[in-house]
């Protein structure tokens, strides 16, 4: 699994560890939990799936160039 690193503030840190806490869990399982919901609802994101599109295709074209 690989691992990242974050910036968070303070009251944010005391935050995760007050919940981790209460629920018996780890920060880096909230942590987890909270991408897996935010990128589900990205997924779903007609305008964001465009633009990802769109980064591809970009992409696709540089690569094309470089094995010619």
């Amino acid at each position: 699994m690989p691992t990242k690193t974050i910036r968070i503030s303070d009251e944010q840190a005391a935050a995760l560890e007050a919940v981790a806490m209460a629920d018996e869990t780890t920060v880096s399982e909230i942590v987890r939990d909270a991408i897996s919901e935010r990128l589900a609802v990205l997924r779903k994101d007609k305008e964001l799936q465009a633009r990802l599109d769109a980064a591809l295709d970009r992409r696709r074209g540089a690569l094309d160039l470089l094995a010619k």
